[in-house]
C-alpha cells in the first residue's frame, strides 16, 4: 500500500512542460512580425529581399513568410512615395532658386542702375558729354571713354589731367566692391608698326592696362575683380571709312559685369545685335 502511495507522489513532482513549445512558437512568431514592421519601413529592396531569406527557414516550415505580395507591394508603394516625395521637394527647390534669382537680379539692376547715375552726373559735372558715355544692358553697365579724352595720339601713356576720370571712377567702384570689371582697349584700322608699339592689338592692350592701373591705386579695389583686355580694330562700332567712324572706334571701354543675368534676356539681347 504505501509503494503505489510512493509511486503516485513521484509521478505528481513532474510538471506537464507541453506549453513551452506552443509559447516558443509564439515567441518566433511575434519576432517575426517586428522584424517585417521594420523591414516595411525601409525602401532598401535588396535588404529587404536578404533579410526574407534568412527567415524563410525558420518560420511555417521553411515557407516565407515575407514573400507576401501584400509586404512586397507595400515595399515598392513606399518606394514610389519616396520618389514622388523627392521630385516635389527638387521642384520646390528649383521655384525657390528662381526666386532668389529673380531677386538677385533685381538688386544687381538697381545697383548698376545707382552706379549709371553717379556716372553720368561726374560726365555732366565735368563737361564730358563729348568723350564719355554710358550704357546698362542685361550683361554689364558699359562706360565708353574716347581715346582723345586719355591719350595723345599713337601713345598709351594717360595724359595728366585725365588721371582724375580714372581714379573717380575707381573711387565709385569701390562701392560695388563685388562685381567683376573688364577694361578694354580698342583701335581704328590704321596699322601701327613702330619702336613702342608691334600692332593695334599691343597699344590697345597696353592703354587698358594702363588706365586699369590708375584705377588701382585705389587700394580699396580688390584686384582680383580686374582684368585687361586689348581688342586692336576688331570690334569697331563705326565705319572705319570715315574720320568721325575711326574717332568713336578708338576708345577704352570699363565693363562692371552683372554677376547674375537672365538668360532669356540676355539671348534677345544677342538676337537684337
Amino acid at each position: 500500500m504505501s509503494r503505489k502511495r510512493k509511486s503516485h507522489d513521484h509521478d505528481e513532482e513532474h510538471i506537464d512542460e507541453s506549453w513551452l513549445i506552443p509559447y516558443a512558437d509564439l515567441l518566433t512568431l511575434l519576432l517575426a512580425l517586428f522584424i517585417v514592421l521594420y523591414s516595411m519601413n525601409s525602401v532598401d529592396v535588396k535588404k529587404f529581399e536578404e533579410m526574407s531569406q534568412a527567415f524563410s527557414l525558420a518560420l511555417n516550415n521553411g515557407s516565407n513568410v515575407l514573400d507576401l505580395p501584400s509586404v512586397v507591394k507595400r515595399d515598392e508603394e513606399l518606394e514610389q512615395d519616396i520618389e514622388n516625395d523627392d521630385a516635389k521637394i527638387d521642384s520646390q527647390k528649383e521655384a525657390e532658386s528662381d526666386t532668389s534669382l529673380e531677386e538677385l537680379i533685381k538688386q544687381e539692376e538697381a545697383e548698376l542702375e545707382d552706379l549709371k547715375k553717379k556716372v553720368d552726373d561726374y560726365i555732366d559735372k565735368h563737361g564730358l558729354t563729348t568723350e564719355l558715355e554710358t550704357q546698362l544692358n542685361v550683361n554689364q553697365l558699359l562706360i565708353t571713354i574716347s581715346d582723345n579724352a586719355l591719350f595723345a595720339p599713337a601713345q598709351a601713356t594717360i595724359k595728366p589731367e585725365s588721371r582724375e576720370l580714372a581714379i573717380a571712377i575707381g573711387q565709385m567702384l569701390q562701392e560695388y566692391p563685388s562685381y567683376n570689371v573688364v577694361v578694354a582697349g580698342h583701335t581704328d584700322n590704321t596699322p601701327i608698326n613702330n619702336a613702342n608699339f608691334h600692332s593695334n592689338w599691343d597699344l590697345s592692350s597696353i592703354r587698358a592696362s594702363r588706365f586699369l592701373e590708375v584705377m588701382l591705386e585705389n587700394k580699396k579695389l580688390d584686384p582680383t575683380h580686374f582684368s585687361a583686355k586689348g581688342y586692336g580694330e576688331n570690334h569697331p562700332i563705326a565705319d572705319n571709312k570715315t574720320v568721325a567712324g575711326k574717332a568713336k572706334n578708338r576708345r577704352v571701354e570699363v565693363s562692371i559685369i552683372h554677376t547674375y543675368v537672365d538668360t532669356a534676356q540676355a539671348q534677345q539681347l544677342q538676337v537684337n545685335k
